[in-house]
Parts: C-alpha cells; sequence; structure tokens
C-alpha cells in the first residue's frame, strides 16, 4: 500500500512537534526538509528517533562527489531511512552517494520538482518535455545504483513501468481532493498517486495546517487504503 510521509516544513519546533503528536497514531512516516533540519535538526530528528518513526531526510545534495560521500555518511548517523540527492548532479556524483550510504538508508534521486514545467525548463537550457526529463533521470539514478526516484504523480506510472517494481517512488505534490495547490504546478490527489504506483506519497500544508492535523492525516491513509 502506499505510504503517507507528512512533510514537517513548520517555522519552529514546538508547532512540528505538535503535528507529530497529533498525527502519529496514523502516521510512520516523516520527512524533515530544508525548513526543520536547519532550523530544529537535532530537536526533532531526536523526537521522531525516539517516537520510533521513520525518517526521510530530504535534504537534496548536490555537489562533487566528495563533498556528497562526507554529507551521506554524515547523515547516515541522524537515523534517516531515506535520504535525497539531486539526480542532476550525474553519474559520479550518484554512484559515490550510493558507495557511501550504509546499512538501512536508502538514497533517493530527486528527477524534476512538481513546482516546474516545460517552460522553467526551457529557461535553463533543458528542452525536454518534464515528463521525458523526469524519466531520464529515473533511469540514470537507477543504473547507477540509486534505490529510487521523487517525481511528480504524473511521471510515476512510466518510471514504474520502465524501472521495475523494486525501485521506490516518492511523490510530492500531493493534495486532498479541493485542497490548494499553493506553489505547486502538478499536483495529484492520493488516491491518484496509488494508482500510479507511487511507493509514497509527501503531504505537508494540508495535514499541518489544518485545525486537526490527526484527522487530515487519517483521512488521507484512509484515501490510500481504498485506491
Amino acid at each position: 500500500m502506499t505510504q503517507l510521509i507528512v512533510a514537517l516544513d513548520e517555522p519552529d519546533y514546538g508547532h512540528a512537534r505538535v503535528v507529530v503528536e497529533r498525527t502519529a497514531p496514523a502516521v510512520e512516516w516523516y520527512k524533515v526538509g530544508y525548513e526543520a533540519y536547519y532550523g530544529y535538526g537535532d530537536l526533532i530528528l531526536t523526537l521522531l528517533r525516539e517516537a520510533g518513526k521513520q525518517i526521510f531526510l530530504d535534504l537534496k545534495l548536490h555537489d562533487i562527489p566528495n563533498t556528497v560521500t562526507a554529507a551521506v555518511r554524515a547523515s547516515a548517523r541522524s537515523g534517516a531511512t531515506l535520504l535525497t540527492v539531486h539526480a542532476g548532479g550525474g553519474a559520479t556524483m550518484l554512484s559515490a552517494a550510493v558507495a557511501a550510504k550504509t546499512a538501512g538508508l536508502r538514497i533517493i534521486a530527486v528527477t524534476v520538482l512538481t513546482s516546474l514545467t516545460a517552460e522553467d525548463l526551457r529557461s535553463v537550457g533543458i528542452a525536454s518535455d518534464p515528463k521525458d526529463q523526469a524519466l531520464r533521470l529515473a533511469l540514470l539514478a537507477r543504473n547507477c545504483g540509486i534505490d529510487g526516484v521523487v517525481c511528480a504523480v504524473e511521471d510515476a506510472a512510466r518510471i514504474r513501468r520502465e524501472c521495475g517494481p523494486g525501485f521506490a517512488i516518492v511523490c510530492p505534490g500531493v493534495r486532498p481532493p479541493g485542497a490548494p495547490a499553493g506553489d505547486q504546478r502538478r499536483v495529484a490527489t492520493p488516491a491518484d498517486a496509488a494508482l500510479a504506483g507511487a511507493d509514497f506519497i509527501v503531504v505537508g500544508r494540508p495535514v499541518t495546517k489544518s485545525d486537526d492535523p490527526g484527522a487530515a492525516a487519517r483521512a488521507i491513509v484512509d484515501q490510500l487504503r481504498l485506491s
């Protein structure tokens, strides 16, 4: 079954802790991204470890191979189960990340951000359609030994067909029906993501900004179970 990852992109530790406390009965996975990691990383990582939760450390590493190697080794000590790198870093960097990981840590490569359109890609010199670019990067990542990718829901089914059942697919840009898209351009519902073959969906604001984060998370989990 597709699993929900709640994104703890909150400005302060106090609110992030409340979100974890209220959603913990329904949620196993939590994403720690830039805001949480750089703002209160030690606190939130300790909370999640002590609660027995699975940590998705979304740092999108993208640097020279030696630097990424060091970052992967350091990140492994956080207790994370999933760690992101950018597929655009190239084959040597991706292979270095794989070589540096420890048992229990999976490396997931970001393909094309869900905020990007074809026009955005052209503006940085990429002529490919977002779907074609996402598949190209997914295949590169798989061939380097990367464990899976982050991609838009609309890219997931094609990547699943080409990369096989053991390749993890994480889909952000997921919104319950009727929820605002925010700054995401390519969005989909939890049911859409499950049908496309996503292993995980990442949901932030529809849960964390809800008046009842626990109920919001349970509703999404129920949708995934029925899909």
